[in-house]
């Protein structure tokens, strides 16, 4: 598992999340590996997210996160998840894989960002539609989010019959 520990943060309020974010880093090749195309879009007859949605989902998350901080980056599949578009029925989402380079590009730039975020910018209120708080509680919801979305794929995979995640 990937876990930076060591780095200090600006804020030491973010340095918690810090941990979290990179846990989670570590965790997401693992969830996804070796999960088929054709399992990765099965929603076993039910209205639940596949695991294609959420891949595609959690690395948007990521993006996000970093262009709220002051990056400028889309993943491949943007046009299939802007604008925190939900699932969308008969559609053919991206394989697996190909969800990996977008993650190992996005998530040093989004690291450096969240360990450089200061206190003021935490501080500082995200409003959205009608939607509004300080960005640390924004920050915290998103990484909180990650840890759901790949207990999810995780669930998943042993819903299909895969193997559990390794943590390794």
């Amino acid at each position: 598992m990937n876990t930076k520990t060591e780095t200090k943060a600006a804020s030491t309020r973010i340095q918690p999340l810090l941990f979290l974010y990179d846990t989670h880093t570590g965790l997401f090749p693992n969830v996804i590996d070796g999960i088929s195309d054709k399992d990765a879009h099965n929603r076993l007859n039910t209205k639940a997210n596949h695991v294609a949605w959420l891949t595609g989902s959690l690395v948007q998350q990521r993006v996000e996160i970093a262009n709220l901080l002051g990056a400028d980056i889309k993943q491949a599949a943007h046009e299939l998840f802007k604008d925190y578009k939900g699932i969308q029925d008969n559609v053919t989402y991206p394989p697996l894989k190909s969800f990996n380079p977008d993650w190992d590009s996005v998530t040093p730039v989004l690291r450096e960002l969240l360990e450089n975020v200061s206190d003021e910018k935490l501080d500082s209120i995200f409003e959205m539609h009608e939607m509004s708080m300080p960005y640390f509680e924004l920050i915290a919801f998103f990484i909180h989010r990650e840890a759901y979305l790949i207990g999810q794929i995780g669930l998943w995979r042993r819903i299909m019959g895969y193997e559990p995640m390794k943590y390794q």
